[in-house]
């Protein structure tokens, strides 16, 4: 029988492979030059790097010329607020369908005509003609008071309504699309200096306030533990505005055009006043909180700027001995007679306010009305302790596990296992130099990129220092069994590492928040592993090549048994039709899980609130069960958290939108507070049904797209029995640990995504390592059956994998044991998905492949052998 297995590309083959024969000579020999560029860039790292390790009193001891900067912490970490706003795009249309009314009205005032009649028909206007009003005259009112817009880019304005007729006589205004975007990239973005200077007049330090997408705001502030003061200040619309008021009150019927009727801030009646302000608050130029000389009254005192002055002057004038209302978001703080014409430019407003509400409004005042007014749409807080814990979880979980990385890596290779433990510092050191330089912010699960990436770095280490021993063991001397080993493995490294790198990419491209922080570090550290552990433990093997001399490069193990004699002989494809069976019925068992009593979403994906809490010494769970679940607000969950003190409060969705979620958060906040005051609130996640919506889809489009790059990649690089067989067994393994998730009861939120999106990475990437042997088997033996080739490169990489495995899980496992709540979601689940990965590889994958490629056999398509080689 000829060579049964799947068609290898020519393009593919190693002798053929133009980039392996560069690399090759690449490190025949390394210049001094390069090995001092090399120890530059690993010595500017480590000087990057240092500051971020050293406290801020060590820190100011560091001479001035030395890098100061450390790595910016996320609010996971160094505890604070985060809200993030949404513009309300309804009313950002209404107001400018009402602008265009105004517009109209006041052409038709300038025309000398009658007021047409013009009405609301969703986002159109319908007008209509007067009794002198001509509909060619009416088109023209419509063409002059024209509001206009311009493209971004582009010099030129354009309409922002699109004029059309309408039955009776009429013209339909219809809001344009591109109109109304324009309008909210604009609004938008002066909401965001309007927002900076709310934030700055808070006092709060070292803010961050950046826009998400088109339409969202996010604000970080450090240092915050209660951003419900915050929320108000940030989410108030503060558009004030004095209006005349209508003397006779009169009913909605009976309004005449251009008024409306406005509710009393103090909920006492209403107004009706002039829908269009004689005078709004853009010209305010100062505004202070201070108290009623005769009463004693909280007050609010502001001032105009000279051409605010005169209008305030004017408008008083005018109405002296009548009553004017001060309008702040459509309702009315006071509506005071004018006494007498007030020229100075200055006065205050009056109303039932507190001491506190008049702080507010005055910085509100200052800091200018909201273009557009902004929703809170999710909400996360983390005390300062909460973070402080997080640090010391993450430093120390972080330590263990480079710990045992380190310990295996020294056992399995002796002198080198300790070489490529100082790359992996070195790697750590070059991905925390870049993480400041990009400006990047380190989080709780970026703490979790770097220590798992810390064992998949090791992983090209295991792969070049494993082909090196068979180099050796082929009898090649020193120079060549390094050269040869490196230029072997090089491939499978690369390809290994931009699996990995496709799945990161994604998840920091549909991720958000912390999650977009683990796909940076996790992204940055398998960038650095291929300078680390390529580059760097070339060089020093180099270096070792020049010095000693030796006639025979070992790779010696610490403990002498661990030395391998040979390939090993395992029959593994013998027991394929057990391991799918085994397989198939896990994958089962775990849709039937998933189906019931299926996944605990989090509320990243079932919106909600989520309340951590740390109670008083005399308060147990069951003290404050039976309250919560009295408050009328659905399902209320509770949860210990890690001592028999912590406690998780979970608060289903509430009906009323994003607000809803707030009230639920702070309701629940008020009734733990009133039965343990001693409680200490740890982290506060809020987040909408919207938002929560937008990030289930975003999770699902990321898995899905990661699948599907890892198929093209896999079939672009080998051939497609190889990309359907590890999709295939990509899709058992995913499947296999959302059952595990469903048993467990794990939360199941967007840290478990980055789980997921994280595994389907290392999946393919054990799965590359065993094609890559592969497809240099099929060059080296064209006429061995593919059973045979399979068993053979599965051996041959045996060692690899269950390096790699044992690394990977050294790295994980202190995380998943002590990690706390906040990782547990991606911790337990990869040292499951790794363990499943690994025995996949063998079980699964390799099966698959040869079932294909005996299907595709008996089809009569026989495969191509590579250039050079003749079918016996």
């Amino acid at each position: 029988m000829v060579l049964t297995g799947p068609r290898l590309h020519p393009a593919l083959d190693m002798r053929s492979c133009p980039d392996s024969r560069a690399f090759a000579e690449h490190i025949l020999k390394i210049p001094v030059w390069r090995l001092v560029a090399y120890a530059l860039v690993v010595v500017a790292g480590l000087l990057l790097a240092v500051p971020s390790f050293l406290s801020p009193a060590m820190l100011g001891q560091v001479p001035s010329w030395l890098p100061h900067q450390a790595v910016a912490l996320g609010l996971d970490l160094r505890g604070g607020a985060s809200l993030t706003l949404q513009a309300d795009q309804a009313a950002l249309e209404e107001a400018m369908l009402d602008d265009y009314r105004e517009r109209l009205e006041a052409a038709a005032q300038e025309r000398d005509l009658p007021a047409p009649g013009i009405a609301r028909d969703g986002n159109a206007l319908l007008l209509a003609s007067g009794d002198r009003v001509e509909n060619v005259d009416l088109r023209g009112l419509a063409e002059a008071a024209m509001p206009r817009f311009q493209r971004s880019g582009l010099g030129q304005t354009e309409p922002s309504f699109d004029i059309a007729e309408a039955p009776e006589g009429q013209l339909r205004l219809t809001l344009r699309e591109a109109a109304i975007e324009a309008a909210r990239s604009d609004a938008v973005g002066r909401s965001i200096e309007v927002v900076r200077q709310r934030v700055d007049e808070a006092g709060i330090a070292e803010p961050s306030i950046q826009q998400v997408g088109g339409d969202r705001i996010m604000v970080q502030m450090p240092g915050v533990s209660d951003p419900s003061a915050l929320r108000v200040l940030l989410g108030s619309t503060a558009k004030l505005g004095f209006h005349r008021v209508l003397l006779d009150q009169g009913t909605d019927q009976s309004l005449p055009d251009g008024y409306e009727r406005l509710p009393a801030a103090n909920g006492e009646g209403d107004y009706v006043v002039e829908r269009r302000s004689a005078l709004d608050g853009e010209h305010l130029s100062d505004a202070q909180s201070g108290f009623h000389p005769q009463t004693g009254q909280p007050v609010v005192q502001f001032r105009f700027d000279t051409e605010g002055a005169l209008a305030f002057g004017e408008l008083t004038q005018a109405l002296v001995g009548q009553p004017f209302a001060i309008v702040l978001d459509g309702e009315v703080l006071s509506a005071p007679v004018v006494q007498e014409a007030i020229l100075g430019g200055s006065g205050e407003i009056t109303g039932s306010f507190t001491v506190d509400e008049t702080t507010t409004l005055a910085a509100l005042l200052r800091a200018g009305a909201l273009p557009v007014p902004l929703e809170v749409i999710e909400e996360r807080t983390v005390g300062a302790d909460l973070g402080q814990d997080a640090i010391s979880i993450g430093l120390w979980t972080g330590v263990a596990g480079f710990g045992l990385v380190a310990a295996i890596m020294i056992v399995l290779y002796g002198a080198w296992g300790a070489v490529a433990t100082g790359a992996l510092l070195i790697n750590l050191a070059l991905t925390i130099a870049a993480l400041t330089l990009l400006g990047g912010t380190l989080t709780l699960p970026g703490i979790a990129g770097l220590v798992l990436g810390m064992g998949f770095a090791v992983d090209a280490n295991v792969l070049i220092n494993e082909r090196i021993r068979e180099e050796t063991q082929r009898g090649k001397r020193a120079a060549s069994a390094v050269q040869a080993g490196f230029d072997r493995a090089y491939r499978a490294i690369l390809d290994s590492n931009l699996t990995t790198l496709i799945a990161t990419t994604l998840l920091f491209w549909l991720g958000s928040g912390p999650v977009r922080g683990f796909a940076i570090t996790m992204g940055l550290g398998i960038l650095m592993s291929l300078f680390t552990a390529v580059t760097v433990v070339r060089a020093v093997m180099d270096v070792y090549l020049r010095v000693r001399k030796p006639k025979v490069f070992e790779v010696r193990p610490l403990l002498p048994w661990l030395a391998r004699g040979g390939v090993p002989a395992f029959r593994f494809m013998r027991a394929r039709y057990l391991g799918l069976a085994v397989s198939l019925v896990l994958s089962t068992a775990s849709i039937t899980l998933f189906v019931s009593p299926g996944l605990n979403y989090g509320v990243d994906f079932r919106g909600g609130t989520l309340i951590e809490a740390q109670l008083g010494q005399t308060t147990t769970l069951s003290d404050v069960r039976e309250p919560l679940e009295a408050l009328g607000l659905g399902e209320v969950t509770l949860q210990e958290s890690g001592d028999d003190r912590g406690l998780l409060i979970r608060v289903e969705s509430q009906p009323g939108g994003e607000a809803a979620q707030t009230r639920a958060a702070e309701t629940v906040k008020a009734a733990v507070a009133e039965i343990a005051p001693d409680t200490v609130f740890q982290r506060v996640e809020v987040v909408g049904p919207k938002v929560s919506g937008e990030l289930a889809l975003a999770g699902i489009l990321a898995s899905v797209a990661a699948s599907l790059a890892m198929l093209v990649y896999i079939w672009a690089r080998f051939d497609w029995p190889f990309a359907v067989g590890a999709i295939a067994t990509l899709v058992l393994d995913l499947t296999k640990t959302i059952g595990f998730f469903a048993l467990t009861g794990l939360d199941f939120n967007l840290t478990a995504i980055a789980a997921l999106l994280t595994l389907i990475g290392y999946s393919v990437n054990d799965k590359v390592v065993v094609y890559d042997r592969m497809r240099e088997n099929m060059a080296m033996h064209p006429l061995m059956p593919l059973r045979q080739i399979i068993d053979l490169s599965i051996n041959q990489t045996l060692g690899r994998s269950l390096y790699t495995s044992m690394t990977a899980l050294a790295a994980m496992l202190p995380m998943a044991i002590w990690g706390g709540a906040a990782v547990q979601s991606f911790a337990v689940p990869m040292v499951f998905g790794i363990v499943i990965a690994a025995s996949s590889s063998v079980f699964i994958a390799a099966p698959i492949l040869l079932f294909l490629g005996d299907w595709r056999t008996r089809r009569g398509a026989v495969p191509v052998p590579p250039e050079g080689v003749q079918h016996g």
